[in-house]
């Protein structure tokens, strides 16, 4: 079950592809926008294989203050969610959230670093946008980092560019281009803020980058996309003996829908491996967990005893324990 959501009707304004993947979208809900902050996200209810789903994309910076604009990444081997929005057309009509926050910007810190990886940018614009003049008022220092795997696919790098100079550096890895996290952190004031979005592999340099360098935990602030993993999706099998169920994880389904799909009760809110609600106890793995949250631990990750069945997948077989008791 999900933690209890409001929920409003917004109709598609217009579309506008940012790059060959990546597709903005403006959303015009009814009763108007709500006040919406850097690092802000919508949810997004689609209808996929005749039920109900609910993704989470990334507010970007405003232009129309009568819209909500977000930006999303098609990714056939996704979960079927870009696929649905990319099929949206104007005029269409989808059931959206108020603007949420689990990314929260500190607008207090002496010096900002931030770094984006791919369709990471989204929630990068607001943010730039909101820190670009009051860091340079005040004489606080700011720079970004962005980096992507073409050229074409460095979404409002223009934007950026216009808004944040030579403060703005990108990196192309189709071109052999690299960011240097350590030797970056090594420039940043220590009291500075590091503000990381992007794929698992991007966080977690940065995390263990962060923590050799001896800075403190509360000056970085990081945000993930379920999507992304060290593996390739692929079908994986659960056992869950609880229940006396044996089933099969579609490569293009999470392992949370999986057991909604066969009736184990679970509980969730983000779906984004942020908030910890849906981690289930792992009993036994024969294989590889690919973790993809952001929720556990280093060490709990390298332990394999639990599982965000939102984001995570596994290669091979994983046997879980779900919080279901039967009535006595």
């Amino acid at each position: 079950m999900r933690v209890a959501q409001s929920w409003t009707e917004a109709t598609v304004l217009a579309l506008r592809d940012v790059t060959p993947s990546v597709r903005e979208f403006s959303l015009q809900p009814v009763g108007g926008v709500l006040p919406q902050a850097p690092g802000g996200h919508l949810q997004v209810q689609l209808v996929l294989d005749g039920r109900v789903h609910t993704r989470s994309y990334s507010l970007v910076a405003q232009g129309d203050p009568q819209v909500y604009r977000i930006a999303v990444k098609h990714l056939k081997a996704g979960r079927g969610g870009s696929i649905a929005m990319w099929k949206l057309r104007p005029g269409d009509r989808l059931r959206i959230s108020e603007p949420q926050n689990h990314f929260p910007l500190d607008l207090n810190a002496p010096a900002y670093l931030l770094v984006a990886g791919g369709i990471g940018i989204t929630p990068m614009l607001q943010m730039a946008q909101a820190l670009a003049s009051r860091t340079s008022a005040s004489g606080r220092s700011l720079r970004m980092l962005y980096a992507a795997r073409s050229t074409d696919e460095l979404a409002y790098a223009s934007e950026l560019r216009a808004l944040l100079g030579d403060r703005l550096c990108t990196f192309v890895s189709q071109q052999g281009q690299r960011i240097d996290i350590g030797c970056e952190i090594a420039d940043l004031p220590m009291d500075g803020q590091l503000v990381v979005c992007g794929p698992a592999l991007m966080l977690d340099a940065a995390k263990m980058a962060w923590s050799a360098a001896g800075r403190p935990l509360s000056h970085l602030r990081y945000e993930t996309f379920g999507s992304s993993g060290r593996l390739a999706p692929q079908a994986f099998r659960v056992l869950i003996p609880r229940h006396q169920l044996d089933i099969t994880v579609p490569a293009d389904c999470s392992l949370l829908d999986a057991l909604d799909a066969a009736e184990v009760q679970t509980i969730f809110d983000c779906k984004r491996g942020e908030c910890g609600l849906c981690v289930m106890d792992v009993l036994h793995v024969e294989g590889e967990i690919d973790h993809r949250d952001v929720f556990l631990s280093h060490a709990e990750k390298q332990r394999d005893t639990k599982i965000c069945t939102c984001v995570s997948r596994v290669v091979g077989t994983i046997t879980i324990e779900s919080a279901y008791r039967p009535d006595i």
